[in-house]
């Protein structure tokens, strides 16, 4: 199921701006507190696979888009302005209408040249989600970049870039949704947008109410920050028989907790054990966590903002390895346990009274669950997405801090979740040797599941 060789050429037409298709206000909005902190400072890409669907009479997915692109850029006309900093570092999109950087391109290579999983790490991505030069910058730049791929099959690639600070997941798939629908024919959006970013803006004045270790000023006394050469990049599927395997090395009072909370629990001591820090010290397992819904911060639909927090769990390298996986799974539920609509406003007051800080990245590992944000589910007219979610693992020029929980379905039609993983070499041989030993049953705990392959690694590169 290995893509990693794969080559193909892109051809790509010259890069044009999309503006709204209407005139929209000339106006300044400012972000809220929790949109324009440091740890949202940079572009994310994300993609999504078509197939061809015959029933769409050769209609090019380029022009349809784009002209859907146009029409839902006059409901989401922020996206279609630029990032200013002002005092205090606080961001303000100017809505001048200049547009989103779109891109047409043709590739000589079929949807099923990329193999029977589709899951990142995607070969030739840079090609598939392409950096227009002086595109890539948070202010003065585009906020979003586009770029469609005609495959030789007939189907296409849409791939994003998205300026973080605008929109998290379900922001984002707010708009690609209503981008789809207009594609498809609808006049407006099923959901209208709705900015209110004051609803999540510092009180006065601030008093932040948590501790928020997530935000900790850690210095990297011991070089730990992971070095960026020799980094592998692989992905692992987690489906029915490896999630039961991992549930039942928990106690059996923790066993009923939510696969999110146990699969992170085993990622986050695997990976500490394989990166072999040293005992004494302190290591991260931070946590995306939606707030919306929340007690206490009620965000009207259509809002699609930054609306999640990043609790943390602290614990020493001794204690974490030393400990069976339900210890760490008993941090990881507390960590998550603690956001509400008061912590989101707690980040947002702290957020003021420091300056905006990035969250804490030496010895940390962040998780982000995307299983249900929706990103396979756009339909611009040929159907769902046979892959849809984040192009990469990794979060800003920090690629080894970060995975993303994807949904996936494997060659056997089971679903479950691929989550890519970024490690150097020789820690990425651990990694793997430790999550064969959790799902293998080779203790006799799950003697039924020891004939069967013990962890599917997808693809690497």
């Amino acid at each position: 199921m290995a893509t990693s060789s794969l080559v193909f050429t892109v051809k790509r037409q010259e890069p044009v701006l999309v503006g709204p298709a209407k005139p929209t206000p000339h106006e300044f909005k400012c972000l809220s507190d929790i949109d324009d902190q440091e740890g949202l400072r940079f572009l994310i890409p994300v993609i999504q696979f078509y197939r061809k669907d015959p029933s769409m009479g050769g209609k090019d997915p380029v022009k349809v888009i784009r002209e859907a692109l146009g029409k839902a850029l006059v409901f989401y006309y922020p996206f279609a302005g630029r990032l200013k900093e002002e005092i205090g570092r606080k961001l303000v999109v100017e809505c001048n209408g200049e547009g989103v950087l779109f891109i047409e391109a043709d590739a000589d290579v079929s949807l099923e040249d990329f193999g029977d999983g589709l899951q990142p790490p995607f070969p030739c991505l840079e090609e598939l989600v392409f950096d227009v030069q002086g595109s890539g910058g948070v202010l003065h730049s585009p906020l979003l970049l586009i770029q469609v791929t005609r495959l030789k099959c007939g189907g296409f690639v849409f791939g994003t870039r998205l300026n973080h600070t605008m929109s998290d997941a379900q922001g984002l798939v707010q708009f690609l949704n209503a981008v789809a629908e207009l594609a498809r024919g609808a006049t407006t959006p099923s959901i209208i947008p709705v900015w209110s970013r004051e609803l999540l803006n510092a009180r006065t004045p601030p008093r932040p109410a948590f501790a928020h270790h997530e935000y900790d000023d850690v210095p990297d006394t011991n070089g730990t920050i992971i070095p960026l050469d020799d980094m592998v990049h692989r992905s692992f599927f987690f489906g029915p028989r490896e999630i039961r395997a991992l549930r039942a090395r928990m106690p059996h009072h923790l066993r009923t907790s939510s696969t999110f909370e146990i699969l992170t629990a085993c990622l986050w001591r695997s990976r500490t054990i394989a990166l072999k820090p040293d005992p004494e010290e302190e290591v991260r397992i931070i946590c995306i966590v939606n707030a919306r819904g929340k007690d206490g911060k009620k965000l009207p639909e259509g809002y699609y903002g930054n609306a999640f927090s990043f609790p943390v769990a602290v614990a020493s390298v001794k204690r974490l390895c030393g400990n069976p996986v339900g210890y760490a799974l008993e941090l990881v539920k507390k960590a998550k346990g603690e956001v509400n609509g008061e912590y989101l406003q707690s980040v947002a007051d702290l957020m003021v009274l420091r300056g905006r800080p990035h969250f804490t990245v030496v010895r940390s590992y962040l998780v982000s669950d995307v299983t249900r944000a929706g990103f396979g589910d756009v339909d611009f007219g040929w159907g769902k997405a046979v892959y849809g979610g984040p192009a990469k693992g990794g979060v800003g020029a920090i690629p080894g801090v970060a995975s993303f929980y994807i949904p996936f379905r494997n060659g056997k039609g089971e679903d479950g979740i691929v989550v890519p993983v970024c490690l150097p070499g020789d820690a990425m041989e651990r990694f793997v040797k430790e999550i064969e030993g959790l799902v293998s049953g080779d203790d006799g705990l799950l003697g039924e599941q020891q004939q069967q392959p013990p962890v599917q690694i997808l693809s690497a590169l």
